[in-house]
């Protein structure tokens, strides 16, 4: 890293006082087939080789263009040429778009020259990148493509520092997990989809919705408050051009699904995914409709198909519709098995719990998604968004072995299977609005409403142990089962309604000599008002008659309950409250609530001289949560949060020359417990995980600094490097609850937190060669990029903290430990390849990596050293091939390496606490894997055809 960090400065230095460049974008239409469209037309800066040719969607991109007048020449074979001239600035993109005819003249204000960026293109965003004040990244349509970013999840994980949690859509932020970040669509909050979690998985967001990703890594005023490592933004596509239709069609496999000799699934859920089971009207005498046993599935080939079209049409003089709309269906087969272990003894090493596990599942992915936008003249414009998503899971999972080394099957041949459906269903709608009322005053506004609807239906757990312990391998039952939950049938229901509104008014001020504002203010209220509604049912079998219990084949369960009623004596079924003799037996555990946030803040920008520009911020925000909960934990009772953030933030920014950037940053944000954290309900989400939460869980306080250097060798490139440092007042923490059922829980674990790091980028053209065949303008272009990160956290732990404020028994068996989530080093690179072959035909192959060293899943606990999630490295191709104008194939060949993912519950190691009475001895004879499993390599072919 280093030699890394010494070529950059070299690099600055020799580069350093070359003049900056710009860049030309634009679209070609086809007069004689209305507008459509022109692809494959030759654009050629004239009198020079320099040139391109337009892609299917008519657009064209000249990169890396010296400030000057220049003549634009297009043509296309049987087209009339047009000649075009312009002008370069420096550090800008020039758009021209220029319809295209046949023979006939064409009229000057035909043709539309602008500076306004393509805001997907990388060119377009890395100078929006190099011109903001703040510190955001942004990764656009173009790049998604062209690195294989199938979902939000995948391409964030694609920037600098930022790594994804296998097997889900969360993301570490420079080693902060999902209660650090906040999600929003168009600047827009964005609900959860999961009771778990605080931000929404990004998996949810297909790339086919996305026009750009904005990750802001430092908090100015007009973000919430609630962030620590990142507000990520999704920007929804939005069309501008001519009318166009697209139809898409995938096929796939993954390597691990298809290798099995059978795939399993469960009973009920079709595969649509658009499916529900409520709960009967006699629950208790077993009058449910779905079977116990798994079911054969279909040959585990994923599918996919996409439509979507756009058009824009004048309406009167002034007004100017853009249309655009997409719907698309995937699905997508898993295959799993390994090791599943629960928390190791500390006295022998040897894990409670020992199963060997298979875990089949399939995925679908339904999405609709339209935008109607509105421009007034050049001063006015609306837009509304409408997008649907209804995402589900059905999983089929297996574990074979001990299930709890002191009672149930000590010896082994525990056998447990659960069925699983999840479906999460997303509506949102928001209306936004801008006004240039002059060429000082600006005013924006959004209205949104989200609404979330997730439900587990009918899920459904079988646990049988060996008649006799001693005979592991003999004949199962119901027998020797403890505990009435570890059979049963569980329905679940989370209902989330928020409202979110923001306003701001910008003013500009001090015209200078350039025609630019020196100063501006900015205004703003934000407000989000949420309300949250949780419930679920479980009924448990409780085994009865224990001497007279039979043989039960475990793979067909069902015989068993067709055989034997519940009037049978062998069995009753009861929820956690009690039987159906209790008056309240059917009535749900609950919680749920109100947030109210309001917000006003205040920004100010001013160039302090030429190349200084100074961006500060206040930002005050009053919060009140209110919980209620009616559980069997603590009964019905009720909690409240009332407090006020004041919030200052501070950015400068120094042109050290044309081409490179020195920019500071500095604020104070907090972390705001979320509604499952806080509601002490028990979840129990996975064979070895329970979970409850604490009302006793208070904010935390983080304050945040920034340095970073970056360099602009050419629009298209980027050398950066930068340090930064976090320090957070009482962090908050998963932990492990000191009880016999060794649940986690949540808690301020601690006075304090640091985390310091460093990243560095570099993005840049090897090569780019272009050849003239005699009738088009051929490019060939190989492109690298890659980044990485380096973090070093520490947070102080404080068992006795713990206890006082929550009541909650702890023993860390450190007294300081790393973040949860953080990972020392993450890196990210990728090589690109584009050639054209002819006018019509082209291919671009990437080879893209991704790596992250070992990071903690949860602090150790009561002498065990920490829970570890090993790193790993993936790699990917993707490549996409245009065959003519209108069809294009892409193959994709994901996770080629197919590592072992894994997870190990370490040796107590570090600074241990020696003197905690509840901590009966240390861990030394490991590590013990926790789980252990390989994902399998994704490989798909993807058609389209445009019409």
């Amino acid at each position: 890293m280093r030699c890394i960090v010494l070529l950059c400065m070299l690099a600055m230095t020799t580069l350093g006082f070359a003049q900056d460049t710009g860049s030309i974008v634009g679209k070609l239409t086809d007069k004689e087939m209305n507008n459509e469209p022109l692809a494959f037309a030759n654009v050629l800066i004239k009198g020079t080789t320099k040139g391109t040719t337009s892609d299917f969607d008519g657009l064209y991109e000249i990169a890396d263009v010296e400030p000057g007048n220049y003549t634009l020449e297009f043509s296309f074979l049987g087209y009339e040429t047009v000649e075009i001239p312009i002008e370069i600035v420096a550090g800008k993109v020039t758009t021209v778009n220029v319809p295209m005819g046949a023979s006939e003249g064409m009229a000057l204000d035909e043709v539309v020259v602008t500076t306004t960026a393509r805001k997907d293109s990388e060119v377009a965003l890395l100078l929006e990148q190099k011109k903001a004040v703040s510190l955001e990244t942004s990764i656009g349509a173009q790049e998604l493509a062209r690195k294989g970013a199938s979902d939000a999840a995948t391409a964030v994980s694609k920037v600098t520092g930022i790594s994804k949690q296998e097997g889900t859509g969360n993301v570490y932020v420079r080693g902060l997990g999902d209660r650090f970040n906040i999600t929003t669509l168009n600047s827009l909050p964005l609900p959860s989809n999961n009771t778990s979690k605080k931000n929404i998985e990004l998996e949810l967001f297909g790339t086919s919705i996305i026009q750009s990703i904005g990750i802001d890594k430092t908090f100015n005023a007009q973000n919430y408050g609630d962030f620590g490592g990142a507000n990520i933004n999704i920007v929804s596509k939005n069309y501008t051009g001519s009318g166009f239709m697209e139809l898409g069609l995938s096929t796939g496999l993954n390597t691990e699904a298809i290798g099995v000799d059978q795939f399993y699934l469960n009973d009920g859920p079709n595969t649509s995914g658009f499916y529900n089971q409520e709960i009967p009207s006699r629950p208790f005498d077993n009058q449910f409709d779905t079977s116990w046993n798994r079911e054969e599935a279909n040959t585990p080939i994923n599918t996919g198909f996409s439509l979507k079209g756009g058009e824009s049409f004048n309406l009167g003089e002034n007004t100017r519709v853009n249309l655009f709309a997409v719907g698309s269906f995937s699905n997508n087969y898993k295959y799993r098995e390994g090791e599943n272990n629960g928390a190791p003894n500390v006295g022998n090493g040897l894990p409670n719990s020992e199963f060997d596990f298979n875990r089949w599942s399939y995925e679908t992915a339904t999405t609709l998604m339209g935008n109607l936008g509105l421009r007034f003249g050049e001063k006015h414009s609306l837009k509304y968004n409408i997008l649907y998503l209804n995402n589900t899971e059905q999983r089929q999972e297996e574990f074979d072995g001990i299930i709890d080394r002191e009672d149930d099957a000590p010896e082994g041949g525990g056998f447990i299977q659960r069925s699983t459906f999840d479906r999460t269903q997303l509506l949102i709608n928001q209306l936004l609005g801008q006004h240039d009322f002059t060429e000082r005053l600006t005013v924006n506004w959004g209205l949104g409403h989200n609404q979330v609807n997730n439900v587990v239906p009918d899920r459904r757990q079988n646990t049988l142990l060996p008649l006799n312990n001693n005979d592991p391998e003999g004949p199962k039952s119901f027998r020797l089962v403890s505990a009435a939950s570890e059979n049963h049938r569980f329905f679940q229901e989370l209902q989330e309604n928020e409202l979110a509104a923001n306003i701001s008014t910008t003013y500009k001020f001090q015209k200078n000599e350039d025609e630019e504002y020196d100063g501006k203010i900015t205004v703003g209220y934000n407000g989000r008002f949420k309300d949250v509604d949780f419930e679920a049912t479980q009924f448990n079998y409780q085994f009865l008659d224990i001497n007279n219990q039979p043989v039960v084949d475990h793979r067909d369960v069902d015989a068993y309950f067709e055989q034997y009623d519940v009037n049978s004596g062998l069995y009753q079924i009861r929820t956690f409250r009690g039987p159906e003799s209790f008056e309240d037996a059917l009535l749900p555990q609950t919680y749920g609530g109100d947030q109210y946030i309001h917000a006003a803040y205040a920004t100010f920008q001013y160039r302090l001289a030429p190349k200084m520009v100074l961006f500060a911020g206040l930002r005050g925000e009053q919060i009140n949560q209110n919980i209620e909960w009616n559980t069997v934990i603590q009964g019905e009772d009720e909690n409240k949060l009332d407090t006020f953030e004041f919030l200052p933030s501070l950015a400068l920014k120094y042109e050290l020359n044309e081409k490179q950037n020195l920019r500071f940053a500095a604020s104070k944000t907090y972390t705001l417990p979320q509604f499952k954290e806080r509601a002490p309900f028990l979840f129990q989400e996975e064979i070895n995980q329970d979970s409850f939460g604490n009302p006793a869980l208070e904010n935390s306080t983080n304050y945040n600094v920034d340095l970073r250097w970056e360099m602009f060798p050419t629009s298209s490139e980027i050398v950066s490097f930068g340090v930064f440092g976090k320090y957070i007042e009482n962090p908050i923490n998963t932990f492990l609850v000191v009880s016999a059922a060794n649940d986690l829980s949540y808690a301020n674990t601690g006075d304090s937190a640091t985390a310091f790091g460093a990243e560095l980028e570099v993005r840049f053209n090897v090569l780019e060669n272009e050849k003239d065949n005699g009738e088009a303008l051929l490019t060939e272009r190989l492109a690298v990029g890659g980044n990485v990160s380096y973090l070093n956290t520490n947070q102080k732990l404080d068992s006795q903290k713990v206890s006082e404020e929550t009541g909650l028994s702890a023993a860390f068996t450190n007294t300081e430990a790393p973040l949860q989530g953080a990972s020392d080093i993450i890196l990210n690179a990728d090589v690109s390849f584009y050639k054209e072959f002819t006018e019509n035909r082209n291919m671009t192959a990437t080879l893209a990596g991704n790596y992250f060293s070992d990071r903690i899943f949860a602090l150790g606990s009561t002498g065990r050293g920490h829970l570890v999630d090993k790193g790993f490295m993936t790699l990917d191709f993707i490549s996409s091939f245009s065959l003519n104008e209108k069809l294009s194939l892409g193959l994709n060949l994901k996770n080629l390496l197919n590592p072992t993912i894994e997870r190990v519950n370490e040796n107590a190691e570090g600074d241990l606490d020696m003197d905690n009475p509840a901590i009966p001895g240390f861990l030394e004879d490991g590590p013990v894997t926790a789980l252990s499993y390989k994902r399998g390599m994704n490989a798909s072919l993807s058609l389209s055809y445009k019409f």
